[in-house]
């Protein structure tokens, strides 16, 4: 069994940073290719960020290339979302995936077999 638990979310103003944080365990960290998915109201889940296995390789969506930086410590079981130059359009439950089989890069929700509980960005104006 896979348990992942997300941490670090917040309110905080436009132009500002946040950083979230991701936890597995269960299996092999260093197997899994992790991905960041954020959830607006009333919008479809969407995919933010994901990373290679090793961390050497990584992809974003286009709206936050520049502005959030996805990383990873396989000796910490944990992978890292930094986000800068906040926008109000940013808020959304972010949610940490992951998955042993899917190709890099995949950005579909529905390919990723494991989910955290999700965790409240809110960017005020």
């Amino acid at each position: 069994q896979v348990h992942v638990v997300e941490s670090g979310g917040g309110l905080v103003q436009a132009g500002g940073s946040l950083s979230l944080s991701c936890a597995a365990s269960g299996r092999t960290f260093s197997s899994f290719v992790m991905a960041w998915f954020r959830q607006a109201p009333g919008k479809e889940r969407e995919f933010v960020a994901t990373i290679t296995k090793s961390g050497s390789n990584t992809y974003y969506a286009d709206s936050v290339k520049g502005r959030f930086t996805i990383s990873r410590d396989n000796a910490k079981n944990t992978v890292y979302l930094q986000m800068n130059s906040l926008k109000p359009e940013d808020t959304a439950v972010y949610y940490c995936a992951l998955d042993f089989h899917v190709l890099f890069p995949t950005t579909t929700p529905s390919r990723y077999d494991y989910w955290g509980q999700g965790t409240q960005v809110t960017v005020s104006s």
